[in-house]
């Protein structure tokens, strides 16, 4: 984790961590390096983050006046933008978001070439050009100053990819979207109304200030009561950007990552399209995960917290599906990040080729409470080799056995360590995350 960048981009309270000026040096170095040799050409989405429009005009003065040009997406997904980046023949990509975040923070996600998330190794230098310790980039100037260009049709070529996937219609399904009132608003009611569904959507209204608010994948019980209440046959909640989907079956139950993940893979496993049988996870999936995997020969491999890692893993040994708890889910042969609107598209899929709802195929999971705690910490590392702090993990590991588990990690963007708790009821939960915060907590 660097200094500005973290996991997911460089995210922060708008205008107090993550200011205009950040935003216009990230577009003037991007606008430099990558336009040393040509003239280059950079993308531009945005959410629907009041402060998402100011670090739009940013990023564009700062891009062009480096010599590139900016194109313009406007309000849209992070996987659109990662699309266009790698269909379109653009440098790189920029999207302005901070995910499930509250409003008033904001992040710039920077995309290569290649659709995925910048190297870490151009992120450092970024970082430094901030700080005043690089040299200062030439200003273009004449016929050399970039252009801010409308690429709306953009978008308009990702929702058409989107359509064009599914093999059935979705006619006579009834579908329920909580668009969290951010990037999906502009894209999801279309496509599936465009596949013959017939689509019932909440929180399509943005106004700047209530994405994310108490609704979306993060807010999940909205979306559950919406599906009772309307007898619908399916939900599907997205985040702010979209790039992730939590889904609601037709019972009004919930549905994660972990689950979809193993509905997913199964239906591949059976059409020979999941290579060597294995799906890649985060070590925050549930123990419920890995033994339903277990009793069907579906293989699986964990990586570090972030899609970033996930994704890392999958290209480095040809997986084609892989994901998180919270819904970030990866289908490498359609997308190179994760996507929401197309996770949801791929659940349809197999309801509708399965023939089977899906709360049926999601019982063979059983999900295993789970407790997640946080606590501020100066030094992190100091904490976790703390020899009280390893005793009490020890401990609980003792206890629980091959019936639960115990997960202690670092945050990636903030100073907090997690301590995660999976075990037979809630009680255990609370009374193991307990006892390692609690030896925590004496060491501070």
């Amino acid at each position: 984790m660097g200094k500005y960048f973290g996991t997911d981009g460089f995210r922060g309270e708008a205008n107090v961590k993550l200011t205009v000026e950040h935003a216009f040096k990230v577009g003037r170095y991007l606008g430099w390096y990558y336009g040393r040799d040509h003239k280059a050409k950079i993308v531009i989405g945005k959410d629907t983050r009041r402060s998402s429009y100011m670090f739009e005009y940013a990023l564009a003065a700062g891009i062009t006046a480096s010599g590139a040009d900016a194109y313009l997406l406007h309000v849209t997904t992070t996987p659109s933008v990662s699309y266009v980046v790698r269909t379109e023949g653009f440098d790189c990509g920029i999207m302005i978001s901070a995910s499930h975040n509250p409003f008033y923070d904001n992040g710039i996600k920077v995309i290569n070439g290649l659709g995925h998330k910048l190297e870490a190794e151009i992120e450092g230098k970024i970082e430094r050009y901030i700080d005043g310790e690089a040299e200062e980039r030439p200003l273009a100037t004449g016929a050399d100053i970039g252009r801010t260009i409308d690429f709306s049709a953009g978008r308009n070529r990702y929702i058409g990819y989107l359509i064009s996937l599914p093999t059935r219609s979705f006619k006579n399904m009834r579908v329920g979207l909580d668009c969290s009132n951010g990037s999906a608003s502009s894209i999801a009611k279309s496509v599936f109304d465009a596949l013959g569904a017939k689509t019932y959507v909440i929180n399509n209204d943005p106004d700047g200030t209530n994405i994310n608010t108490n609704c979306g994948s993060t807010h999940i019980e909205v979306l559950q009561q919406f599906v009772r209440e309307k007898h619908l046959d399916v939900g599907f909640a997205y985040d702010g950007d979209a790039d992730r989907c939590i889904a609601v079956d037709e019972n009004g139950d919930v549905v994660d990552g972990d689950r979809i993940l193993y509905v997913c893979g199964k239906y591949m496993m059976e059409q020979n399209a999941l290579r060597d049988n294995t799906i890649v996870t985060t070590v925050m999936s549930n123990l419920g995960l890995y033994k339903a995997c277990d009793r069907i020969g579906m293989k699986y491999e964990k990586t570090a917290v972030g899609d970033k890692y996930v994704h890392e893993n999958m290209t480095q040994n040809g997986f084609q599906l892989g994901g998180e708890q919270s819904g970030h889910i990866i289908f490498s042969k359609h997308a190179t990040t994760g996507d929401g609107i197309l996770t949801s598209l791929k659940i349809m899929e197999v309801i509708l080729e399965k023939k089977t709802s899906l709360a049926t195929l999601a019982s063979e999971v059983k999900i295993y409470p789970q407790l997640l705690q946080n606590l501020k910490v100066r030094d992190m590392d100091a904490t976790l080799n703390h020899p009280e702090v390893k005793k009490a993990v020890a401990e609980v590991e003792e206890k629980l056995g091959s019936e639960g588990r115990i997960l202690v990690r670092k945050s990636g963007t903030e100073p907090l360590l997690r301590v995660m708790v999976e075990a037979l009821t809630d009680e255990l939960c609370e009374e193991h995350v307990l006892h390692v915060i609690n030896a925590m907590k004496g060491t501070l």
